[in-house]
């Protein structure tokens, strides 16, 4: 059991022990209290199952706003739309070699950008050792070169794409190296709008 999977099996005990403490508090017979119980301990082992499966496979949020009909991006045809974030930038989730991450969009980026963690969770090594000076918006890092066998955001897929990895990057960031590989993209209102080109092509 890992540290996240223990911390959530130890709220959803606390939480069991509500229900628990108030089927002793009513005095019902024995038999039905032990009933009631082993519905709650079920309940509970339920959720323990499922918290487990969703931190293993790396289940988000935007998950759940998928399957309610507010995803991050909407296909239309060929196309994906992005809706523009209350921070007035573009977010959307993006698959690392399966692994799901909700990163920005950042046509000032040259290069696709992730974490340290995230390059870690996606199984993907960094190429060099010593790394390279970068300059950020936050001052100069020390970074590091990776490959992504695959990025997807959607059904807009591009192989071993060149990124950058430094700690200090946070969600990450799909740059201009993903990008220049589509057929267009472009703004439109309050929309970001990828269109890729034929599947017949290498992206």
């Amino acid at each position: 059991m890992n540290g996240d999977t223990g911390f959530s099996a130890v709220m959803l005990a606390l939480m069991l022990l509500f229900p628990l403490s108030a089927l002793v508090a009513r005095r019902l017979p024995i038999s039905a209290t032990l009933k009631m119980a082993a519905g709650w301990l079920a309940i509970f082992a339920l959720a323990l199952l499922a918290v487990t499966a969703f931190q293993r496979s790396g289940f988000r949020a935007t998950d759940i706003t998928a399957a309610l009909g507010l995803s991050d991006q909407v296909v239309t045809g060929d196309s994906i739309r992005i809706p523009r974030g209350p921070d007035g930038h573009f977010w959307t989730t993006v698959s690392i070699n399966g692994y799901r991450q909700r990163m920005l969009i950042d046509t000032g980026a040259t290069t696709t950008a992730i974490s340290v963690e995230t390059a870690r969770a996606a199984g993907i090594l960094v190429d060099d050792d010593f790394g390279m000076l970068v300059d950020t918006a936050n001052g100069t890092i020390t970074a590091h070169r990776a490959t992504a066998a695959s990025i997807a955001i959607g059904p807009i897929k591009a192989r071993d794409l060149a990124l950058t990895v430094a700690p200090s990057f946070g969600d990450g960031m799909i740059g201009m190296n993903f990008l220049s590989n589509l057929k267009s993209w472009r703004v439109e209102g309050n929309e970001m709008v990828l269109e890729p080109y034929p599947t017949t092509s290498p992206i």
